[in-house]
């Protein structure tokens, strides 16, 4: 079985990733090299950065491969305990949380830091995804959607709260996506919504602190606090600018040496643009850009309605992080603090980003399989009627 799969697998899906690996790899390096090695206390080798990364790229692809051989219909088995886990990691958090960025996200054991938000995305892809297949044939019932609705609500408020107001608006919006792809009618749809988004809104006026509401200005006024919040969208700003259409070179960016802080995390497309240009900023964007696209193809062409909501759920999670992060480092958006896809520097975000892809693949060969064996029968029974 899995020798036959391997003939169908979105070859294309697998190479782009790899291609986005690798020039993630690349950019980690030159972007925290000074950073590493300069800045921090005490300093560390130029390579410190990459070696990190490369060690997570090496924990994430047995987690890759897992995803692209094991069959995808499987998870249904395992969802349950994948979103209550998770649940249970972020209620830890509140007790032995690492606090980074005015946030308590993170644990911290040998050396190395886990972000349980990071699981979350994908456990709550997998929960939504089997919950809303379950019941297709009670989709005009808007009772049946509360539970996971509840769920939603419940990982939202525990995100938030950390306070991490960039996973938590993530969350919403993959969870909203899914909602919307699900098979509920249009009235039952427009009630959610408007639930969800007074209930969202309502939190975020109260909740908000000083801090968060700062990175609004920051975002759309930089030069008015440029001296603080400001200073990191600036020098985004000078980075892109500077770099032009083909960039000053592979590892010759000024912003990196101090001007820009943690050059190699979510602002990494800054130095990316600084050094490679606009070309190498396109090259990054397309290449998502092409993985979105065949996600979502896959979804459409997967007949089965768990397959087809995965593939849609993974796909909207690289799109909208994608965005998010862009959008911050553009001023289109407040800063959150979330990683561009796969670029980044990111452990736990890179472990996720490859078991997604591994189940996205995994879900196409499955869909190519069936596409051929259609095509067999057809080709068969043409024959047999021209005979």
């Amino acid at each position: 079985m899995i020798k036959k799969m391997f003939r169908y697998y979105d070859y294309s899906l697998l190479v782009t990733t790899l291609l986005l690996i690798g020039t993630g790899l690349i950019m980690v390096y030159s972007a925290g090299s000074v950073w590493a090695s300069m800045v921090m206390r005490p300093p560390h080798p130029t390579y410190y950065f990459f070696i990190k990364q490369l060690f997570w790229f090496a924990l994430a692809l047995p987690f890759g491969i897992f995803g692209m051989i094991v069959p995808y219909k499987m998870y249904h088995k395992v969802v349950k305990p994948m979103v209550i886990g998770s649940i249970l990691l972020l209620a830890v958090l509140f007790f032995a949380g690492s606090v980074r960025n005015n946030a308590q996200s993170w644990l911290s054991f040998g050396g190395f830091n886990l972000q349980p938000a990071e699981l979350v995305k994908v456990s709550l892809i997998f929960y939504l995804a089997s919950a809303f297949a379950h019941k297709q044939n009670r989709m005009e019932k808007v009772k049946t959607v509360f539970p996971p609705l509840a769920i939603i609500f419940l990982i939202f408020i525990l995100v938030a709260k950390q306070p991490d107001l960039g996973t938590a608006m993530i969350l919403i919006a993959i969870s909203g996506i899914m909602v919307l792809c699900s098979g509920l009618t249009l009235k039952h749809l427009l009630l959610l919504f408007g639930g969800g988004l007074t209930g969202v809104l309502g939190y975020f006026a109260m909740a908000i602190s000083h801090v968060q509401s700062g990175r609004f200005t920051a975002a759309y006024d930089p030069f008015a606090v440029a001296q603080s919040t400001g200073r990191q969208l600036i020098n985004s700003y000078i980075a892109i600018a500077s770099g032009g259409l083909f960039g000053k070179g592979l590892g010759h960016s000024i912003e990196k040496t101090g001007f820009l802080p943690e050059p190699q995390t979510d602002f990494i497309i800054a130095i990316v643009g600084e050094e490679l240009g606009l070309i190498g900023i396109l090259f990054i964007i397309l290449c998502l850009a092409y993985l979105i696209f065949r996600g979502y193809v896959t979804a459409i062409r997967c007949k089965d309605a768990f397959g087809s909501l995965l593939a849609i759920g993974i796909s909207s999670m690289i799109a909208i992080q994608t965005f998010v992060n862009l959008g911050a480092a553009t001023g289109l958006i407040p800063v959150t603090g979330v990683t561009l896809p796969f670029i980044s520097y990111g452990g736990s975000s890179l472990i996720v980003l490859v078991f997604s892809i591994g189940v996205l693949l995994n879900i196409s060969s499955m869909v190519n399989m069936k596409r051929s064996s259609s095509k067999q029968e057809g080709n068969r029974e043409n024959v047999e009627t021209f005979h």
